[in-house]
């Protein structure tokens, strides 16, 4: 067999981006002579995936082998930005050791001086002239050392700080000296002695790209510009000098084996491990973006009210944070990809990073909240079990029952995490969730047991982990349901220009088309929730412009207006989009004075209620404009809503929503009012 000991060079001609990972075609000539040959493709990325690895071009030539490995001894080279930076350091280096021999050669003239002052002695008289001659010399001489000694060490302060702004510059490339570089052998056979012109293809992780759009609207009767854009970022060790660039709408890390459907049995199950059966999979419609540092945003359940307390984490990171009082959240998410979202008695949420706002409505998980009631001394040896279990878990772990009969209920103490008052348990998570009693578990379905009391818990979990927290892992299940994967569609961009993207730069930002979209413009108020008036641009047909979910950032009239989020996914026939506010219209709901009373007829209480809502468009064009309210909605047969006035609106009995669909003219105003009647007994208080 031949060996050839110089690595084979090789050339990256193609790059195909998806939506996270990519595709990388290079090229490479080899000789081959009769017989076996292996050659060595170096300076790789020490990302690749080896088994992705395909080489084409053989002509009749057999492949013996391929094998990938990561040399961790070689070094890649750098970019000659890099290198320049690199050589400037190093000469700056050299000047201060220069000015280093100086500032030594200086003090050892210094010192022979002052060992040398001694001008006579007993006999030897010095006369005064001499004494003058030498006074002035040594003064001079000092002076002149001191100084150059000064500036030299001043030379070498500017030196030292030209080269803390070079090393500061230098770590914007976020260098790596000890990087790894891979490297694919591949061994040939072949009868005859020839030339190949190969073909080899991998894929790479640590690289993508993700949609970001430019939403321009001028004027409110012209179409909507939209600017398709992308942002690539690759961080593989290999910079990618002038390629060819191709973005997929792929995800080679999806799943695509179709899904069995198997029988779904029922049996009885207890509330620790209800969430141990299979769930559909999902799909993601937002794409993770590595540019986002920090992310915050505000948590509603279902009704739109907000959720305090909501545990928000950096999937893989002990990065964490909760919800306040009003639903809202900020968190630094730099180290991962996906946030997840729990909280008891809520469906757990895992979504992709992919903005700096992510709002979130959670589902209530109905199975969770079910109350589970154990009776008798059956549970007793359960509860024992558990007991021993987690006296030994951890140091500082101490487990008693609330009395000495059997089957009651367990305190346990967490030593070390502050003061806890008598009978507080530290908080029990079994697979996620967390449960209120841990006498609901069987010993024999612990897979894990693990005893937290640092004080960092309580970032992770609030308040509830002042007492420590215990987190239990049972053994899987064998439950099985239905299972639904669902890609999405694969679309390719060829991009016309060739591009060089550096490794683990900022991302690149390349343009893929700008449409002119018919949209119509309708302009939505809700005064009872916010006074600001929001234009909205309704597109039709969008599925002819292939969008994929992303952040849009908004100009209106020539200004920048902020970010909104685009979901083409969305199962609707209209994309609706969010311009932002439009201060020229202006909208006011105030509480009619003719309504505002109280009354008492019998046992009841009696309260009038009627607004009025006055609008005006300030613009010179005219403008359609929707314009939504509410009456309450009992959901207590003691509470009445009567003699209810809908001004003319499109009234949902159901819901309560009052809709107006107006039309403006340039300066003109107009009211509109409602109103109804409370009835609902004196002595008790009602959300109003």
């Amino acid at each position: 067999a031949y060996t050839n000991n110089d690595k084979t060079p090789s050339k990256i001609r193609t790059v195909t981006l998806y939506l996270s990972g990519a595709q990388i075609t290079r090229s490479a000539t080899v000789d081959l002579n009769s017989g076996t040959t292996e050659i060595v493709l170096d300076k790789l990325s020490p990302y690749i995936q080896e088994s992705s690895i395909q080489v084409s071009g053989l002509n009749g030539v057999s492949i013996l082998s391929i094998n990938y490995g990561v040399n961790y001894l070689s070094k890649h080279d750098f970019s000659e930005e890099i290198k320049t930076i690199k050589d400037q350091i190093e000469a700056l280096k050299d000047k201060i050791q220069l000015e280093e021999n100086i500032i030594s050669g200086y003090m050892e003239e210094l010192q022979l001086i002052k060992s040398n002052r001694n001008l006579g002695n007993e006999k030897d008289v010095v006369s005064l002239d001499k004494l003058k001659s030498f006074s002035d010399y040594y003064r001079k001489q000092l002076t002149h050392i001191n100084n150059e000694i000064f500036a030299s060490q001043k030379h070498q302060k500017d030196y030292k700080d030209q080269i803390g702004d070079l090393t500061k510059q230098l770590s914007e490339f976020n260098i790596n000296e000890k990087i790894q570089s891979g490297e694919i052998t591949i061994k040939l056979n072949t009868n005859l002695s020839s030339k190949l012109n190969l073909e080899i293809k991998y894929n790479v992780t640590n690289a993508g790209w993700f949609p970001v759009y430019d939403l321009n609207a001028k004027k409110i009767n012209e179409p909507l510009s939209l600017s398709y854009k992308a942002h690539v970022y690759q961080n593989t060790g290999v910079e990618w000098n002038d390629v060819k660039l191709v973005l997929s709408t792929s995800d080679p890390n999806i799943n695509n084996h179709k899904p069995e459907v198997l029988p779904k049995y029922l049996n009885f199950t207890s509330r620790y491990n209800s969430q141990n059966r299979q769930e559909a999979t999902k799909r993601y419609d937002y794409i993770y973006n590595p540019t986002v540092k920090t992310v915050s945003g505000t948590i509603l359940d279902e009704s739109g009210s907000p959720l305090p307390g909501v545990n928000i984490t950096v999937k893989g990171t002990p990065h964490g944070t909760q919800t306040d009082f009003d639903g809202n959240y900020s968190l630094e998410v730099s180290g991962g990809k996906e946030l997840v979202f729990s909280y008891l008695g809520y469906n757990t949420e895992t979504i992709p990073i992919n903005s700096s706002v992510m709002n979130l409505k959670m589902d209530e998980n109905l199975v969770s909240l079910e109350e589970v009631v154990v009776t008798g001394y059956g549970i007793a040896n359960k509860s024992e079990t558990i007991d021993s279990m987690l006296q030994g878990s951890a140091s500082g772990v101490h487990v008693s029952g609330a009395n000495g009969k059997p089957g009651s209920a367990m305190y346990t103490k967490v030593r070390g995490v502050g003061s806890i008052s008598q009978g507080k348990n530290p908080l029990y998570i079994i697979d996620g969730e967390v449960v209120r009693d841990m006498n609901l578990i069987s010993p024999d379905d612990i897979a894990t047991m693990e005893v937290l009391k640092d004080a960092d818990v309580t970032s992770l979990y609030g308040s509830r982990a002042s007492n420590g927290v215990v987190v239990i892992t049972t053994k899987n299940t064998t439950s099985t349901g239905a299972v639904i994967e669902e890609g999405i569609t694969n679309l390719r961009f060829e991009i016309k220009d060739p591009y060089t993207i550096k490794t683990e730069e900022d991302v690149t930002v390349i343009e893929i088309e700008t449409y002119e979209v018919p949209a119509d413009y309708v302009y939505f108020a809700a005064p009872v929730l916010n006074e600001n008036v929001f234009l909205t641009a309704k597109v039709t047909h969008w599925e002819q412009y292939n969008l994929l979910p992303g952040e849009a950032n908004v100009y209106f009239e020539g200004s920048y207006s902020g970010k909104t989020m685009l979901n083409p996914y969305a199962t609707k026939d209209t994309l609706t989009v969010s311009l932002g506010v439009d201060p020229n219209v202006v909208v006011k709901r105030n509480e009619l004075k003719d309504f505002k009373s109280k009354q008492f007829i019998g046992g009841n209480r009696i309260l009038d209620k009627g607004y009025e809502i006055e609008i005006r468009n300030n613009k010179k064009t005219n403008i359609n404009i929707v314009l939504v309210d509410r009456i309450p909605v009992s959901q207590n047969k003691e509470i009445k809503v009567e003699d209810i006035e809908t001004g003319n609106s499109e009234y949902d009995t159901e819901k309560g929503l009052l809709t107006w669909k107006l039309n403006l003219s340039p300066s003109e105003s107009q009211k509109r009012k409602f109103s109804y009647q409370l009835r609902f007994p004196k002595y008790k208080s009602i959300s109003l």
